[in-house]
């Protein structure tokens, strides 16, 4: 009688792991989850941009007029070694676009902004500036060189929205 004692204590056990095994597999088959990412919130940039605007030592630059699927969701003024202003947004096609202005030694922060892109030969008049266009594996990017700063267009987007973006820059 002893020996059956420890037959059954085991084959209940299993008993019960198996349908532990069952009620799991209905839970994870047939409760619903939500597997896609979370909404993106939208930033107010506009007292980091006022405050950008009085410290730093270039005109910074904002985008003005933009429809409103452009998303802004990102933002950051940093004035410790140089001055650099960051704004990112998501496009209507769900691609990032950020504007990225700095005071760093150009070569330096256009590897940094635009993820490693190269230089290409093509240039792009917006208004009344030229602008250097750069492609890359992760990041394509607008270039902008002024005296005292660079202006960073850069993101996944296609040029067509890196332009769009550009085209709306406004400063003071």
């Amino acid at each position: 009688m002893a020996g059956m004692k420890g037959k059954q204590t085991v084959r209940d056990m299993v008993l019960s792991l198996g349908l532990i095994g069952i009620v799991a597999g209905f839970i994870y088959v047939f409760i619903p989850k939500d597997d896609s990412e979370p909404p993106l919130k939208r930033v107010d940039y506009r007292v980091e941009l006022l405050t950008a605007r009085r410290a730093a030592a270039y005109s910074v630059a904002a985008p003005e007029g933009l429809p409103a699927e452009w998303k802004a969701t990102s933002v950051r003024f940093q004035g410790d070694d140089f001055d650099s202003w960051h704004l990112g947004f998501h496009d209507p096609d769900g691609d990032y676009v950020a504007i990225e202005q700095s005071t760093q030694k150009p070569v330096t922060f256009i590897e940094d902004a635009s993820q490693g892109a190269e230089e290409t030969d093509a240039t792009q008049r917006i208004g009344e500036r030229t602008w250097k266009r750069y492609e890359g594996t992760k990041y394509d990017a607008l270039v902008l060189q002024e005296k005292g700063s660079t202006t960073v267009v850069t993101g996944t987007a296609s040029f067509g929205q890196l332009t769009k973006m550009a085209e709306a820059l406004k400063t003071e």
